[in-house]
């Protein structure tokens, strides 16, 4: 289903809110005006040849400065800059694990944690969470049971149902994970720098075993640049998994990266994606009033009324010319709750959004179609 908005599906009627990304309606024209100024750069073709793996020093430097003004105390040397969260994830996650590992996360997770799983032959143990983030008991409950490598906590709306912490290392990580051997937390600079700066507080004195990577969201996925931040004795490894993998971030995309953090591009684009999702989520209520989501959040998640099954509405929405995506893309757990996760800012106007939002209100007001057509 995610494939549509990449093209796999050609109608142009239809409507895809399966992809969680905030919009910014001036986004193309900052990074056409960026691609001008890097094509006009002397020293291009230095930035054409193959760099450090950990990144070029001055987009480590930049690394530090975004994470710095985030809340987080971190220096250049504990940054490594990565082709984007999901790359920084397999680098963290496959420097630091083993095959058979066992990770503990959210019962409903980042679907990219779960591919990754898959990819490195991990196990994943689902931990229960309240409005704090993960349960201390049940954490250390998994710990119990089997051996954890590690507590993994996707921060602000990485978590389909809004659910995370609201500040400092998630609640619990530190006492109901003593077992484990490390933590990531996974925070979104898709809220104001005092909450990226809650997701980003934890425990990292030399030898903590808990690690934090923070990323930072471009305009444009062809322009992802993120930025890891993790104990001094761990940057090698991960920086080994970036050579392993890519060799390098693409200093294209890390120095234009660099430039809108000195001279506040990405201030100023984030700022945009607050405010066009705040728009976006008053809209969401007075379309849908029974499904109110967190105003600051990019997707809606609602819990379907009975009695609808995800997995039908998705397909009868589909034909209906909607694209959303049910609990089980999420779940750790074998059964998923009756649910689904609506994006806000997949689309480029935010008349689309609200054609497809109606069409789901009226949706949620009638009853499953029948199975005529079974025989």
């Amino acid at each position: 289903m995610p494939g549509d908005i990449l093209g796999e599906t050609r109608d142009p009627d239809f409507i895809d809110l399966t992809i969680n990304r905030p919009c910014a309606a001036g986004e193309g024209a900052v990074m056409a005006a960026a691609l001008v100024r890097l094509a006009a750069e002397p020293n291009l073709a230095a930035l054409l040849d193959y760099q450090a793996p950990a990144g070029r020093w001055e987009d480590r430097v930049a690394g530090a400065a975004f994470l710095k003004a985030c809340g987080l105390a971190t220096t250049p040397e504990q940054v490594v800059a990565t082709a984007g969260g999901q790359h920084a994830m397999a680098c963290v996650i496959g420097a630091l694990t083993r095959p058979g590992d066992t990770l503990a996360a959210e019962a409903l997770t980042y679907p990219g944690l779960r591919a990754l799983a898959s990819l490195l032959h991990l196990r994943l143990t689902p931990i229960a969470l309240d409005e704090e983030g993960l349960i201390p008991e049940a954490l250390d409950a998994a710990c119990r049971a089997a051996p954890v490598r590690a507590p993994l906590h996707h921060a602000d709306f990485a978590q389909p149902d809004h659910r995370h912490h609201a500040g400092g290392a998630p609640r619990g990580a530190h006492r109901g994970g003593e077992k484990a051997r490390f933590g990531v937390d996974r925070g979104r600079r898709l809220r104001l720098p005092a909450r990226c700066a809650a997701a980003a507080a934890g425990d990292l004195r030399p030898g903590a075993r808990f690690l934090h990577h923070l990323h930072i969201e471009k305009p444009d996925a062809g322009a992802a640049c993120r930025y890891v931040h993790a104990p001094k004795a761990q940057v090698e490894p991960i920086a080994a998994a970036v050579r392993a993998t890519i060799y390098s971030a693409p200093p294209l995309m890390a120095r234009i990266a660099a430039r809108w953090i000195a001279d506040g591009t990405a201030t100023r684009l984030a700022e945009e994606k607050r405010a066009e999702t705040r728009r976006r989520n008053q809209m969401a209520r007075r379309i849908l009033p029974g499904f109110a989501a967190d105003p600051a959040a990019p997707h809606l998640w609602v819990t379907l009324p009975e009695p609808w099954r995800a997995d039908d509405f998705v397909a009868t929405a589909r034909r209906r010319g909607v694209g959303i995506i049910p609990a089980a893309a999420f779940a750790v757990t074998r059964q998923p709750p009756e649910a689904v996760r609506i994006c806000l800012g997949a689309q480029t106007t935010a008349d689309r959004v609200e054609r497809a939002l109606t069409q789901l209100a009226e949706l949620l007001a009638s009853p499953p179609e029948r199975y005529l057509s079974v025989v």
